[in-house]
């Protein structure tokens, strides 16, 4: 086994992929906590080949960290060992990207090893971005009837039994430092001679399923983990897959068919092994059950309303009038109509986010139509007009009047397809103020600077004062606030972390934008992606000149593509979009190439063929973070031979329907 040298006191690596402003929010803290440590530290960040600005950020910023810049992904487990290899500290920090650490985290972690010479590693209480406890801080091994509880949700029904909920450790203090079976990989802060004696990280994961091996074999070599919540971190979660995808799914439970096969013989490995695929293939199903409904539910909701509504008319007809409908009615006509409304509906747009209620009318009225096309084969005309004029009414107002019960449950209003606005206040110096509403100005996202509360009492003369911040949650009432924005030049992590638990409204959301940062991120919970709002000026993309090269290149190359579309048309996918497309872009309302995730709604103007992801060729599919990152860098740098090099590089497509 090798033996590493230990020349500092503690060595931090961060394995960053496409998270650019997490990484810059993550190494400021770290910066911050090395500098109270008051020891000998490094940091290292390996990089997986991000295709954003992550190493030209580093290197402009963060001029002291070591950086391994890798050609591919090699996941987390390799990309860590790169660094650990080289690291000399006598405690390593794996931190993820997505987190901030207080400024006293590293000189409690390392207070606390060195008293508990048995610690061979130590995880902190993590919280997400609302402030709000995360239950993998302290974690059980998790062995097949822990996973089983988990699966089939008794973990999440009985949160503090030490039966069902051993997963999360629900029966231990999350307040009292506990011993542990399992780090969170998030923050695995680690004794550099366990590691000498029990190996790096185990290549064989690529992504989740480490941490579990490592926490036991640390244990196997009769070291302890260890729990600490006298420190805290913000863990954003949710950057990249996310845990109810099928994808998820299959990549944790074959990591932990992996572990249990190093770490078991025998039959228990057999055993392990079935209840693994076993759990891959219920998850699977639940998973793939999920989606099936989130995108059916729409539709089979406003179905069974409209069903129900059209029976309980036929049986008021039939009951009040002399009119009889024919023998098939319930089991062919009825559910037919159904069908024709709720595909009118869908075929305008009815259905599409946001909601506009003109598209939803129009659905109806072309579905009534339909059906009264359908009434014509009723033996009883005069049965047909009484029902779908009712039928109509129903229609309207039932499908209409849920949404809006729906929305005033959501809202409190009344204002259908428009979200509340946010209400923003933003938490530091008048100062630092200025600058957020600089970066927040050209953002087109309802959002409403009501103004700042203060920790310094210099401030209170400005007119966009709102009060101290011993005030915040009167602030936060009085004014009806629905977002606060830390800045991080005024307040310690520490500070931000208390107001966030102290707060402690769901209805609140919370971001922060770090000292000197272009970004101001946040996060609304664990399970939702992390969100941040970008600096919206200096993108070269929409300078005048710009704006107007790009038109003359968009005309240039749609006449010249007609021209030799006889050849051409050979070299794309779908040819007779190729020719559509070339007309289209004539027109002046599409692009060869534009955004897709967009920077921001309000310059999106025109609608892409391509977009900055097409000339990458992957296997793996982007997340949003790395699609906005690649169109925050085409706006950037923008030029006409990067429109051109892109178009080169994705021609096969250029046949495909606009975005």
């Amino acid at each position: 086994m090798t033996t590493y040298v230990c020349l500092k006191k503690l060595s931090v690596i961060i394995v960053n992929y496409n998270v650019c402003y997490f990484l810059e929010q993550a190494l400021l803290s770290v910066r911050k906590a090395i500098h109270k440590l008051n020891a000998p530290a490094e940091v290292f960040v390996v990089d997986n080949n991000s295709v954003d600005n992550s190493v030209s950020m580093l290197q402009r910023r963060f001029p002291e960290v070591k950086l391994i810049e890798n050609k591919k992904n090699l996941g987390f487990s390799k990309a860590n060992n790169q660094a650990l290899r080289q690291a000399t500290g006598e405690y390593v920090l794996l931190l993820n990207p997505d987190t901030v650490v207080e400024e006293d985290t590293f000189i409690k972690c390392c207070c606390f090893m060195d008293e508990h010479p048995e610690a061979g590693g130590l995880g902190v209480k993590m919280l997400d971005g609302t402030g709000t406890y995360l239950p993998e801080s302290k974690r059980g091994l998790p062995t097949p009837w822990v996973g089983f509880y988990k699966i089939f949700g008794l973990t999440q029904l009985f949160p503090n039994s030490e039966k069902f909920a051993r997963y999360y450790l629900g029966h231990l203090d999350k307040n009292q430092i506990q011993e542990v079976e399992v780090l969170a990989g998030a923050f695995m802060f680690l004794r550099r001679s366990v590691l000498n004696k029990i190996g790096l990280l185990d290549e064989a994961f690529f992504m989740y399923g480490e941490d579990i091996d490592l926490s036991y074999r640390i244990q196997q070599a009769g070291y302890k983990n260890y729990y600490l919540p006298h420190t805290r971190i913000l863990h954003y979660k949710g950057k990249s897959t996310r845990h109810s995808s099928l994808n998820y799914v299959v990549v944790f439970y074959n990591a932990m068919a992996i572990f249990y096969r190093k770490h078991f013989f025998g039959r228990m490995a057999l055993a392990y092994s079935y209840l693994i695929q076993l759990a891959i293939v219920l998850r699977a199903g639940v998973s793939i059950l999920a989606r099936i409904l989130n995108t059916f539910l729409p539709f089979l909701d406003d179905a069974a309303l409209l069903f129900a509504g059209l029976y309980g008319l036929k049986v008021i007809l039939e009951q009040r009038t002399s009119l009889e409908f024919p023998p098939f009615f319930t089991s062919q006509v009825l559910p037919l109509t159904v069908i024709l409304w709720i595909g009118a509906i869908y075929f305008n747009n009815g259905y599409e986010k946001p909601f506009k209620l003109s598209r939803f009318i129009q659905g109806i009225v072309v579905g009534t139509i339909l059906v009264a096309a359908l009434g014509n084969f009723w033996s009883n005309a005069n049965l047909s007009h009484h029902y779908i004029l009712w039928g109509t009414i129903w229609a309207l107002f039932a499908l209409i009047g849920k949404r809006f019960l729906y929305h005033y449950g959501q809202y409190k209003n009344f204002q259908l397809g428009n979200r509340p606005g946010r209400r923003i206040a933003i938490i530091g110096s008048e100062q630092e103020s200025k600058r957020v509403l600089e970066l927040l100005k050209h953002i087109n996202s309802g959002t409403k600077i009501i103004g700042f509360a203060s920790p310094y009492v210099a401030d209170n003369s400005a007119k966009e004062y709102l009060g101290e911040l011993q005030q915040l949650k009167d602030i936060i009432q009085v004014h009806k606030l629905n977002e606060l924005i830390f800045c991080g030049k005024d307040l310690s992590v520490t500070q931000i972390i208390e107001w966030m638990v102290a707060v402690n409204d769901e209805s609140v959301q919370y971001k922060i934008l770090p000292e000197d940062s272009e970004y101001i991120i946040g996060s609304n919970n664990k399970n939702t992606t992390g969100e941040y709002y970008a600096v919206p000026f200096e993108l070269n993309l929409f300078k005048k000149e710009q704006i107007r090269n790009k038109m003359l290149l968009d005309f240039a190359l749609a006449l010249i593509f007609l021209g030799f579309s006889p050849v051409l048309i050979w070299l794309v996918q779908n040819k007779m979009g190729f020719i559509r497309n070339c007309w289209l872009v004539l027109s002046g309302n599409y692009n060869w190439v534009g955004l897709q995730n967009t920077l921001d709604q309000h310059y999106r103007k025109n609608k892409a063929i391509l977009t900055p992801k097409d000339q990458f060729h992957s296997l793996t599919k982007p997340d949003e973070h790395t699609i906005r990152q690649m169109e925050v860098l085409y706006a950037q740098k923008y030029s006409v031979k990067l429109d051109i090099d892109i178009i080169f590089k994705a021609f096969r497509y250029l046949g495909r329907k606009a975005i």
